[in-house]
């Protein structure tokens, strides 16, 4: 592990070399959304094959993108604007005046648009699975959305929407309204319809028409058939993540606009800020200035591209490593479960192996029968070679070679790298493999792989894995199995759902060791089957920082809850290490109920890669299909004041759910690829371990006590428990935001931490705390008492997690209703008053003692006088 740790520099020097001489719209080639000079590059809208052929959509696509430019530039006062947009076009679609793919994947679009619909119906919405200012995985669109202006009625022009979803998936804010809680009790007890800003208008409207308040409100519960309509001509600005719909609405919520007090998921999930504050500290706008100087972007340009035929390589190691540890052997199952079981009907299909030459074993050879996957089978290598040296670039080449011949280029094409061999000239044709429009998978055979083999496949997009020399792994079929084309069709063969049994006979007189693989399609093209997809948030990671595990359960689009799912992390030359992932809103895992599983990782045992595997398991007995997709969606308005009239929109379109729905239970396995550690200690670690940061933190007040909820975290990250909580408050939100050690200290010295996963709940009185005279935040009364709670979790070696969202309470006190001193003066008059009594003591004992000196010397005068 050490030499391999030591072998690394000069590869990595060629490949920063490369890098920075690389042109730029090489860079972007697998790279996403980059920003350069203002504009937003690499953006890419997929379309589902499922979807019809509609022209209309297409060019309502880039109508949309084009609005939302000119809006999202004034939006950000002239900071960005979208620049080149692809279009995925489905290679179902018979239109032919499409350019062909490169490295574009429809599992690597930043926005989808499906057929599929929720329980929300059209509702556009982003899958944020990360923290406040942290980027979502995708904004998706209903097709019907598109193409259906009636639509824009309750959502507003798609423009608008567009940028309301991306400021989700690009800048991690979160939506401003809340249709769970859609009014509040402020700080004055006065009744609230939550929203940002608070200076957007409307009226209460109960079944017969406009009404005041009071009759909608009943133990502070809307009363059924109430609800706030807003007037549809407003003089506020803000906010975007609000009701982009509103024509006066071209910013978003600030500092001076947002309204902290709302119960929505910006608040919660960002301690308060305002949206506008999270955009701004965004790496975007770090390396962005305002361009001042134009009044008007350039339009965005749009590229129409489209997978032609599915050509995909196996460039396979020979050299004379590949005989240790049976990888040869492995190899050959793997690929011929592959290209038996996985890869697609009608798919090319050529194999080439290597060591330190390239040799073509198959040319392209297309797939339409059992008889073609058997031909192509034969053709796998059966004996390593004598030579130990490898050449990955030119295993490459001979690919390119080949897969050029069907059209000329390599565009759009797969190559499935597997080597063991340590080539330290791998960056040698990084030039190559960008320009040639070829898509790198990589799967590294043991630990002596060259380190910067997974540097083709983050720049082509592809996927990376890490097998073990394990014999009882099943890795290399799990990698085989993760590799598809990237369509997005997931109906591609049927089987019949339900439970299946099968039964391995051993005829011989000895143990033998099996590995038994079982792959499943969807059954039905009407009912999506459960996928699962495993990753990481990111490649790489040094000691001590934990690497954060996901698994994305669905069915389709809806998220399926209560499931079980285990992670199994390799290392190189350790133990594997099994990980529960949860979907509970704590820890590592921001939104409760979104379908994506995960936990924090941080038991390194070794320097090197680690390879990633989820199992997913559900019962039938339990019932786990999300019919809505939780927060991050544009806002559908139910109607709007407008001359004085109500005038409603059409009810949102639901899709249901059918109660004569059939439950059955199944098990998936997905490999997540690998990722890389550096920095871990020889021997014992050290505890540098802190519990992980509290995100769900909620105040509610009940007369004149609050009481907190949260869930708990644990002694290190989200395991085991802590061993105490530091619960902090003040009145003022500056204060507890950037000093938290100095807020007023809640004695919570009775509260024991519970084990990490845990609902924990606490109750105290603020009264001492909230009634004085001093810090009256501006435009409060003496009746109105906000307080805001933060918490942090601190360990058994006293390492501290980091401060957890802050939540806040109101208290009403009655005006009439005696002081209490705050805590400060009554510590002051305490000390002041101690202060005297020992001052007036010790004043006492000093006149005593010198009265008693006077007169002990004058009867000692009066004897010696006697004396003489």
């Amino acid at each position: 592990m050490t030499h391999r740790d030591n072998v690394g520099p000069l590869g990595s020097l060629k490949f920063v070399t490369l890098l920075v001489a690389l042109i730029p719209e090489f860079l972007f080639l697998g790279a996403g959304v980059q920003l350069q000079d203002n504009g937003y590059d690499g953006l890419l809208v997929a379309i589902n094959p499922q979807v019809s052929e509609d022209q209309n959509l297409i060019a309502n696509i880039k109508e949309m993108i084009t609005e939302a430019s000119f809006y999202l530039f004034n939006a950000t006062k002239r900071r960005v604007f979208f620049r080149n947009i692809k279009i995925l076009i489905p290679a179902t679609w018979k239109a032919n005046n499409y350019s062909k793919v490169k490295q574009e994947l429809y599992e690597k679009a930043n926005v989808i648009v499906t057929d599929w619909y929720g329980v929300h119906g059209d509702d556009p919405y982003t899958l944020q699975y990360r923290g406040c200012g942290k980027e979502g995985k995708y904004i998706h669109f209903t097709s019907n959305f598109l193409v259906n202006d009636d639509l824009t009625a309750g959502y507003g022009p798609r423009g608008r929407v567009f940028v309301h979803e991306w400021a989700h998936l690009r800048w991690g804010v979160f939506d401003e309204y809340n249709d769970e809680k859609p009014f509040y009790i402020n700080g004055q007890n006065q009744i609230k319809v939550t929203r940002c800003s608070s200076d957007i208008t409307g009226i209460f409207v109960c079944e017969k028409g406009p009404c005041p308040q009071e009759n909608c409100i009943i133990s502070k519960l809307f009363k059924e058939g109430c609800m706030f309509i807003y007037n549809s001509t407003q003089n506020a600005t803000a906010s975007i993540m609000f009701m982009q719909s509103l024509s006066s609405v071209a910013e978003f919520c600030n500092a001076r606009t947002h309204n902290q007090e709302a119960p929505n998921l910006q608040n919660q999930m960002c301690s308060l800020r305002s949206a506008w504050d999270v955009i701004a500290d965004s790496a975007d706008f770090n390396h962005s200035c305002p361009m001042n100087e134009t009044e008007f972007p350039p339009p965005p340009v749009f590229s129409l591209i489209q997978a032609g035929d599915k050509v995909v390589c196996l460039v396979l190691d020979v050299s004379s490593k590949m005989a240790e540890a049976d990888r040869l052997l492995r190899l050959q199952q793997a690929a011929e479960f592959y290209l038996m079981q996985i890869v697609e009907i009608h798919t090319f299909v050529g194999i080439i192996s290597f060591n330190s030459k390239g040799e073509i074993r198959a040319q392209l050879h297309q797939i339409n029968s059992d008889d073609d996957r058997k031909l192509l089978v034969s053709h796998l290598p059966m004996t390593v070679s004598a030579e130990a040296e490898t050449s990955i670039c030119s295993g490459l080449k001979k690919g390119f070679e080949v897969v050029e011949k069907l059209n000329g280029k390599a565009y759009g094409s797969v190559m499935i790298l597997v080597t063991s061999g340590n080539d330290e000239h791998v960056g040698n044709c990084l030039l190559t493999v960008l320009s040639s429009g070829s898509t790198i998978h990589s799967i590294a055979l043991g630990s002596s792989v060259v380190k910067n083999l997974e540097e083709l496949s983050r720049h082509t997009g592809g996927l990376k894995f890490f097998v073990p020399d394990k014999s009882n792994s099943n890795s290399m079929i799990d990698a085989f199995s993760r590799i598809s084309s990237g369509t997005g069709d997931i109906f591609q063969q049927r089987i019949q759902p339900g439970l299946w049994t099968y039964t391995l006979n051993n005829t011989h007189h000895s143990l033998q060791a099996l590995k038994v693989t079982v792959t499943s399609r969807a059954s039905s093209s009407a009912m999506p089957p459960a996928t699962v997809e495993a990753f990481v948030e990111r490649d790489s990671t040094r000691f001590p920082q934990p690497v954060m595990i996901y698994a994305n359960v669905r069915k389709g689009i809806y998220p399926i809850l209560n499931a079980t799912v285990t992670a199994a992390i390799e290392p190189e030359a350790a133990d594997p290490v099994a990980l529960d992932l949860f979907d509970n809103g704590a820890g590592a895992d921001i939104i409760k109920n979104d379908g994506i599983y995960s936990r924090y990782f941080f038991s390194f045992a070794v320097n090197g890669r680690y390879s990633l595997k989820v199992h997913v398991s559900h019962s039938p007995s339990i019932s786990g299909l999300a019919y809505s997709i939780p927060g991050s969606r544009a806002m559908y308005v139910p109607g709007y004041i407008a001359n004085g009239s109500i005038q409603m929109n059409a009810p949102r379109k639901s899709a249901g759910r059918s109660e004569e729905e059939p439950k059955w239970g199944f098990s998936r396995v997905s490999s997540g690829g690998s990722f890389s550690v550096l920095g871990v200690p020889a021997g014992p670690h050290p505890d540098v371990f802190p519990p992980c940061k509290i995100t769900d933190l909620h105040a509610v007040e009940v007369e004149e006590e609050v009481t907190l909820s949260w869930t708990a975290p644990g002694e290190d990250y989200d395991q085991g428990h802590a061993n105490s909580y530091e619960i902090r408050i003040s009145k003022s939100l500056q204060n507890i935001q950037d000093d938290f050690n100095n807020a007023i200290l809640v004695n919570a010295s009775k509260l024991n931490p519970q084990q990490a996963g845990t609902k924990e709940v606490f109750t105290f009185s603020p009264r001492l705390f909230t009634n004085g005279p001093d810090h009256q935040p501006d435009g409060e009364t003496q009746e109105s008492h906000r307080i805001y709670v933060a918490i942090r979790a601190i360990d058994r070696n006293s390492l501290k997690s980091a401060v957890s969202n802050i939540a806040q309470a109101s208290l009403f006190i009655p005006p009439n209703s005696a002081l209490i001193l705050d805590r400060d003066n009554l510590i002051l008059k305490g000390v002041l008053t101690a202060v005297g009594l020992i001052g007036i003591i010790c004043l006492t004992i000093v006149v005593t003692h010198c009265i008693l000196n006077r007169k002990k010397r004058a009867d000692k005068k009066k004897n010696g006088t006697k004396l003489i």
